[in-house]
């Protein structure tokens, strides 16, 4: 199983953050491996939303298929992932003094035996740590110091 944390403080108050990421359609804006979203059925957030994420990472390209199964307003996000990688993340929003918010990203996830196995295990969390780091600094860029507006 690959575990991923990452985390950035994001210059914005929680609610601020929240309001952008609790729309998992915008998720295309600042990560850069999610091609684009859609969801499979009506019910675009909170626990049982259902949606697939065209995920691409150089050549590997595939269908992230997930379900939200946490949703705490100005909290936490979790997903299970139930396609060819299976596996749970988890975004949590946390305040980090008055204007500021502390923005953490977890996943475990189990790649598919074709992907390497436990190898591609061990080298998939490298690559994603690498790539979610900058997913994370994209995101923080949406919210300049003293801008009080969402990108």
């Amino acid at each position: 199983m690959a575990r991923i944390r990452v985390s950035t403080t994001i210059e914005a108050p929680v609610d601020e953050v929240w309001e952008y990421v609790r729309h998992i359609e915008r998720h295309t804006e600042w990560m850069a491996d999610a091609e684009s979203i859609s969801f499979r059925g009506d019910q675009t957030e909170g626990v049982g939303t259902d949606f697939e994420c065209l995920t691409k990472i150089g050549p590997v390209r595939l269908n992230d298929v997930m379900v939200v199964t946490e949703w705490v307003e100005q909290e936490v996000i979790g997903v299970r992932h139930t396609g060819l990688v299976t596996g749970q993340g988890r975004f949590t929003l946390t305040p980090a003094g008055t204007d500021r918010t502390e923005f953490c990203w977890t996943e475990e996830l189990q790649f598919p035996w074709w992907m390497g196995g436990r190898l591609g295990d061990a080298i998939g969390a490298r690559l994603l740590e690498w790539v979610w780091r900058r997913n994370l600094a994209t995101l923080r860029r949406r919210f300049p110091p003293g801008d009080g507006e969402t990108g």
